[in-house]
């Protein structure tokens, strides 16, 4: 919940931080900046998958779990406390990429070390919905960000937001981390960790995730389509309503939280539909679906924005990320080798997130900017889509709904 909370408060706040850190040019060039540093955590992320990776496959699930917490504080302070370019120039750019970079080196393992340590406490038959539940809390980040976002916006103005409003969600995510301190230091190590006989080196594990190249490069085609899909629909949704559509903050942030609530509810049903009837009818029904509807749904958008329209089309495409993930995350748990399982699932998801999703709304930004057409992300979804449907086909149907140890 901390990792993607961190992330949708940079991404909802953009507009502001770009004012408050980045030089006064041209409002694009202060927001491409400024979503550009947002964007500059996931080319960390392939990173930290290795390392960070190898280091919890050696190490153990608990060890790595404390260790990414850790990281992701150091990053979230930084960014939280900074001063801004006016009062300390181009020191205070510089210190949030930092902060940045390293909250994405955390968070190149974070969903992978969580996704395998569910993946290996789970009972026989219901990993589907028990690794759901890694993506699950992730929802509750997304609502609790748009929910505190909404009750600031209702209670500062505009130039208060701007000037200091936005560093409260930080704060206050800061103020958890004791709490989740405690918390994963009362994991106990998987039982499938503690019957592993060897545990090899980091640099064999290296070697080992480099050998099974064409699963990596597999799994970062599948989760091309769930990164780019939920950065559009939570991260990007604020700026998009705000200064694409010219819809009122207040509804674009209700907006939000109902796709945070949409995503909760869906994702723990798709994993657990997962478990009977296997993750490849899941996945290919889902990208076939945004393939055919992401650019009409959000052409229909754009004709006339509106907050119901907006609503109707965000949870749309929520329903395709929510129930498409389901079935996804658990899938890359199964087909990673066993021995750099948390690393070959790092590795995989964080270059979908660096090279596709993470700049996501940049990307969006910047098309919408050359086109003057204000429904082009539909587009880049619909490539993501092709992606995974795409690793889906090309992937072995024996696979599906098992878990190899290969």
């Amino acid at each position: 919940m901390l990792e993607m909370y961190d992330f949708q408060i940079f991404g909802y706040y953009a507009p502001a931080i770009a004012l408050t850190f980045f030089p006064r040019g041209s409002a694009f060039a202060g927001l491409m900046l400024s979503l550009m540093t947002f964007g500059a955590g996931f080319l960390m992320r392939p990173l930290g998958a290795i390392l960070l990776g190898a280091y919890i496959d050696h190490h153990g699930r608990r060890a790595g779990l404390l260790l990414t917490l850790g990281l992701m504080a150091v990053g979230t302070l930084s960014i939280a406390v900074v001063p801004g370019y006016a009062s300390i120039g181009i020191a205070a750019p510089l210190l949030v990429v930092l902060g940045r970079l390293i909250q994405g080196l955390s968070a190149g393992v974070e969903l992978g070390g969580v996704s395998v340590y569910l993946s290996e406490i789970a009972t026989p038959q219901r990993k589907g919905f028990f690794v759901a539940w890694q993506s699950g809390s992730q929802q509750v980040a997304v609502m609790f960000a748009a929910l505190l976002g909404l009750v600031l916006t209702v209670s500062l103005s505009t130039g208060q937001m701007t000037r200091w409003g936005w560093r409260i969600p930080l704060l206050a995510g800061c103020s958890l981390l004791p709490f989740l301190f405690l918390l994963r230091r009362s994991l106990e190590e998987t039982d499938a960790f503690r019957a592993r006989r060897h545990r090899p080196k980091p640099a064999e594990l290296v070697r080992v995730l480099f050998a099974n190249w064409p699963v990596v490069v597999l799994g970062m085609m599948m989760s091309t389509m769930t990164t780019v899909c939920f950065y559009m629909v939570t991260a990007y949704t604020p700026t998009y309503g705000s200064k694409v559509l010219k819809l009122a903050d207040t509804g674009n942030l209700v907006v939000t939280l109902c796709v945070g609530a949409c995503n909760f509810v869906l994702l723990p049903i798709s994993g657990a539909l997962s478990d009977r009837i296997g993750r490849r009818p899941i996945l290919i029904a889902c990208t076939v679906a945004t393939l055919l509807t992401a650019y009409p749904a959000l052409s229909w958008l754009v004709a006339a924005p509106s907050f119901p329209r907006l609503l109707a089309v965000e949870l749309w495409l929520a329903s395709l990320y929510a129930t498409y993930n389901g079935a996804m995350a658990v899938f890359l748990t199964e087909i990673m080798p066993v021995m750099v399982r948390t690393s070959g699932f790092s590795l995989a998801y964080s270059l979908a997130t660096a090279v596709f999703g993470g700049f996501t709304p940049a990307i969006c930004t910047y098309l919408i900017h050359v086109t003057g057409n204000n429904a082009i992300p539909g587009i880049w979804l619909s490539f993501a889509a092709i992606c995974g449907l795409s690793a889906a086909l090309i992937l072995s149907p024996k696979m599906w709904g098992k878990s190899p140890d290969m």
